[in-house]
């Protein structure tokens, strides 16, 4: 097991570097001077030409990269020209409430979608399997900012039972209130990859029970629960574990809707406002950061492959 999770660390090694290297040329490529953003309209060329001068963007593109690879590897992801600290304060007090919003997303559309989808494959066919499906597609083709709206509407503006907006931190008001605020924009997160686990719950456990071994085991004798919990949960994990996986990262991808409607010091809202200012930094800090947890998660999802299946370690 040590030697399949050193292989796959060193296979992160290139995809990193590639995804750098991406990230670097993108943001570079696009139109504006950032100098001049800085400096405001009134600047004259001089004052611009001065600045790029400090700030070293009058370098070959292959120098100014190295440099940035370099300080990445001292710790040093940067310096946004518009914002105090370091980068990576910023992006730790921003991508702090990204990731709880999406934990509890990602936390909701698992407890829901997952029973729901093994009850809609033990009644296939039946009143609760149609009305399970009807509410999946549901949750698929409803969008992130229209569900927000909604739960806002119903739980905040009607109920009064959840505040609408805003974030506190939990230093401040305890778990529970703290909870409250991020409970809205989780559910309304996560309410499209929740239809999407209960598709692919439904779909991996047929599978698994319609197989021989399946119908083997009911010839002899052995009880609906225990084949159902011991046999066809154990072999259906490998397809609920990648859609929850490849739902946080969908999730950490798409927070920032939410992140609008919520009124969350998340990190879409600081790529947003650094694309807007041209603070290349800070936008090419978020996404290596973005997707670095990507990979990072990636990772996670084949050592529970092959703690779950022992012959994917063995392949």
């Amino acid at each position: 097991m040590h030697k399949y999770i050193f292989r796959r660390l060193l296979s992160l090694i290139p995809v990193l570097f590639v995804v750098s290297l991406a990230i670097f040329m993108l943001i570079h490529l696009v139109p504006g001077d950032p100098a001049a953003a800085m400096l405001g309209e009134q600047a004259t060329q001089e004052q611009i030409d001065a600045l790029r001068e400090e700030l070293g963007f009058n370098e070959p593109l292959v120098m100014q990269y190295l440099h940035w690879v370099g300080g990445l590897f001292r710790g040093d992801w940067g310096k946004s020209y518009f914002m105090d600290g370091s980068m990576l304060e910023i992006l730790g007090s921003h991508m702090l409430p990204t990731l709880q919003q999406t934990l509890v997303a990602v936390g909701f559309a698992t407890l829901v979608g997952v029973p729901l989808g093994m009850t809609a494959a033990i009644r296939r066919g039946g009143v609760s399997d149609r009305l399970i499906s009807a509410f999946s597609t549901v949750g698929v083709s409803m969008p992130s900012f229209l569900m927000g709206l909604g739960l806002v509407l119903l739980f905040s503006v009607k109920l009064r039972w959840l505040p609408s907006s805003g974030y506190k931190e939990i230093a401040d008001v305890g778990w529970v209130q703290h909870f409250r605020y991020m409970l809205l924009p989780g559910i309304a997160l996560g309410f499209i990859e929740m239809g999407l686990i209960i598709r692919m719950t439904r779909s991996a456990m047929l599978e698994i029970l319609d197989a021989d071994y399946m119908r083997m085991a009911k010839a002899k004798g052995v009880s609906r629960t225990r084949m159902f919990l011991k046999h066809a949960m154990k072999n259906a994990l490998i397809g609920i574990l990648t859609v929850v996986g490849l739902s946080f990262i969908s999730c950490l991808g798409g927070a920032a809707v939410t992140e609008a409607i919520f009124n969350l010091p998340g990190i879409g809202k600081l790529t947003l406002n650094a694309v807007m200012r041209r603070d290349y930094e800070v936008v090419q800090a978020v996404v290596l950061m973005v997707s670095l947890l990507n990979v990072l998660c990636t990772l996670v999802l084949d050592i529970l492959y092959a703690l779950v299946d022992p012959r994917v370690r063995l392949n």
